[in-house]
């Protein structure tokens, strides 16, 4: 695959470099020189669209600013201008001092915040380069030069390889880890909700955008009018990020997909009051992995009914005051939220105020490198739980990096899920057996337990048969 290939040899070069040295930095700066080879194709794109139907088309990019005049200038037969092409201490210079402040000041002379032109602005006014050698920034350049997003399958093979960049950086650490939930989890949740056109699907806690990009791909193969394009492009997708980077990546990462002008705002969603919030603010689809853990100042939780120093359980909170009545939701949580005694009263909450009518166990090995195990909670918003199904996900083997989970091993959840009959792998809850702390462990009635019936002597007999065994093979291989 050429777009694998050359991920690959970008990395070897950036490994070279002092400015970068983790997978975090490896994807950051490969994505500001993607973003800007992307707009130069889609302006290209464009342009000729324009001039076979007459009209005529401002490009996004103009002048020096445009990938085609100060990264890859070419020659009449299309090869590299090795003249015009700068390098070394002039190509680092123009991009430090005159290509990243321009593009920043787009985000000042937009027409609207909800232009591709704002989120440039945005995006090049919260990244640096780190590529400080001009002479490893022009070999990059020369690789990403060689890519090219004019064809419906280079563009989505360019999207499978930069989410699998995006799963590097997930894997790279702690805070990596944050921004990435595995892809066939998030179809699954998607395809679970099923947003629908001319709903508005919100992820106020979007890292990398995967739960959008998703919803996004899910929702355009249900396109029946430019109207609903328009609709899906303009007013149906809203996420929030707090830190940097992600929000940088999920940006990009929407556009790449097709998402003209994201609506991601960089902002703590936490720090918002929630009494403040009006039906107009509320939506119809919440798709989200919260993070867990960390802290926040006190000022912030006072905006909880609920009082609690943990994230994820002022984001539940969060959800369930942003959802209209009526609307639906798929949360990723840590299983520990179903019976931890500090999230009793959240637990009522959402019992009392929403449907929640399936909880998806998922097994350890899902989160690579996290080393927690979670659930994803299904709800409604408008009625009180009276039944909830569970279904525990038993792949048949332990996931990990070598074996991470894929769409067929939620392929039954999904089928079973649409009438919630016991199985071996699942199960239903009457919620009017819970006692006053609503506790919701996964407890499967249904899992036949393997029982050891022999005797302690047949165990041990076993055992010193299996210990002779042994032995005999010791032997046989010390004469070998």
């Amino acid at each position: 695959m050429q777009y694998e290939a050359t991920f690959n040899a970008i990395d070897n070069i950036l490994r070279n470099e002092a400015g970068c040295s983790t997978e975090l930095d490896y994807i950051e700066q490969t994505s500001w020189l993607l973003f800007l080879k992307y707009l130069d194709d889609l302006d290209k794109e464009r342009e000729d669209k324009a001039l076979l139907t007459g009209k005529t088309h401002k490009p996004i990019l103009s002048g020096y600013m445009r990938w085609s005049q100060w990264a890859a200038p070419k020659k009449p037969d299309g090869t590299l201008d090795t003249v015009n092409a700068m390098t070394g201490p002039d190509l680092a210079s123009f991009v430090e001092g005159k290509l990243f402040p321009t593009l920043a000041q787009f985000k000042d002379t937009a027409t609207s915040a909800k232009t591709l032109e704002y989120k440039i602005g945005e995006i090049f006014s919260e990244l640096r380069n780190k590529i400080t050698s001009g002479y490893n920034l022009r070999e990059v350049i020369n690789l990403i030069d060689q890519l090219h997003f004019q064809s419906a399958e280079d563009k989505h093979e360019m999207t499978v390889l930069y989410e699998s960049k995006i799963a590097k950086m997930g894997n790279a650490g702690r805070n990596g880890g944050e921004y990435y939930t595995p892809r066939p989890l998030i179809r699954t949740i998607v395809k679970v909700v099923d947003p629908k056109i001319g709903e508005t699907v919100y992820d106020p806690a979007c890292g990398s955008a995967g739960f959008l990009c998703e919803a996004f791909t899910y929702m355009q193969e249900r396109i029946k009018s430019t109207a609903d394009a328009k609709k899906l492009q303009e007013e149906t997708f809203y996420g929030k990020e707090k830190k940097p980077l992600p929000y940088i990546i999920a940006t990009m990462n929407l556009i790449f997909h097709g998402l003209q002008a994201p609506n991601i705002i960089r902002g703590n969603t936490l720090a918002e009051n929630l009494a403040n919030v009006q039906e107009r603010d509320r939506k119809h689809v919440i798709l989200a992995n919260p993070p867990f853990g960390g802290s926040e100042r006190g000022e912030v939780k006072q905006n909880f009914d609920i009082n609690t120093s943990e994230t994820a359980y002022m984001f539940m909170q969060h959800f369930i005051k942003m959802l209209k009545v009526g609307g639906r939701a798929g949360i990723v949580i840590k299983n520990t939220f179903l019976s931890n005694g500090d999230a009793a009263a959240l637990r009522r909450m959402l019992l009392e105020q929403c449907n929640l009518h399936t909880i998806l166990d998922l097994p350890s090995g899902v989160f690579q490198g996290a080393g927690v195990k979670t659930v994803v909670l299904f709800f409604d918003k408008g009625t009180k739980t009276d039944k909830i199904w569970y279904y525990q996900l038993n792949p048949g083997r332990n996931l990990g990096k070598t074996n991470a989970l894929n769409e067929d091993d939620l392929a039954e959840f999904v089928e079973l899920q649409k009438s919630k009959p016991d199985s071996e792998n699942s199960w239903t809850l009457d919620t009017s057996t819970l006692g006053d702390d609503c506790d919701l462990s996964v407890k499967n009635p249904n899992k036949v337990e393997e029982v050891d019936n022999r005797t302690p002597q047949e165990i041990l007999d076993t055992l010193v048969r299996l210990n002779g065994k042994a032995q005999e093979i010791l032997e046989t291989l010390k004469k070998l």
